[in-house]
């Protein structure tokens, strides 16, 4: 007579093929097709019966990015604003088109109007850390103000105590913005 296949053995195997063809199963569909809207149209509109409550698998609408100060003149221009540590870049038309956050040195240059008074493609910075895209547009103290960025995409570090520096980072991506947009003699405003 044949040996007989405990009943736990039938379910383990059973349960192992179900998981290997639910696996096969959902990488062909993520490497499928995706269903996309045709352009122009805009989504319908939800039924009058559709619940108040958003729905678990709703995103929320990302925040709308702070708007340029108003006290940053017109025209093409940067604008870093110091209490938000925020830059924008702005078109001709007054329009931004980027705005990021930025990690400022030590040393701030004081509210006033500016232009981008040399550009430098790489170099290392008074903390020690490589950077690029370097534009520089002020000074204070005796310490040039320019806006950079790492070149491994690293945030600074706090500066050690009592060292003086003027560089105003931002991220890689950022970085490589400003310094497309930012030619020489670019303006730059500075707001508090």
């Amino acid at each position: 007579m044949p040996a007989r296949i405990p009943s736990w053995a039938w379910v383990s195997g059973l349960t192992a093929g179900a998981v290997a063809v639910a696996a096969v199963l959902a990488v062909q569909a993520a490497q499928g097709p995706r269903p996309t809207a045709p352009a122009g149209h805009s989504r319908p509109a939800p039924s009058p019966s559709a619940s108040a409550l958003p729905s678990p698998s709703a995103s929320p609408e990302p925040p709308a990015p702070p708007a340029v100060p108003a006290d940053s003149g017109t025209g093409r221009r940067i604008v870093y604003a110091l209490a938000q540590k925020r830059v924008w870049l702005v078109d001709e038309s007054d329009k931004p088109i980027r705005t990021f956050p930025v990690w400022p040195g030590t040393v701030s240059p004081d509210p006033d109007s500016y232009a981008i008074s040399q550009r430098v493609p790489a170099t290392t910075g008074s903390d020690g850390v490589e950077i690029e895209n370097i534009l520089y547009f002020a000074g204070k103290s005796g310490v040039f103000i320019a806006f950079s960025n790492a070149v491994d995409g690293s945030s600074p570090p706090p500066a050690a105590s009592g060292a003086k520096t003027g560089g105003i980072r931002m991220s890689k991506e950022d970085g490589a913005a400003l310094w497309t947009f930012g030619e020489k003699g670019t303006r730059v405003v500075v707001v508090p």
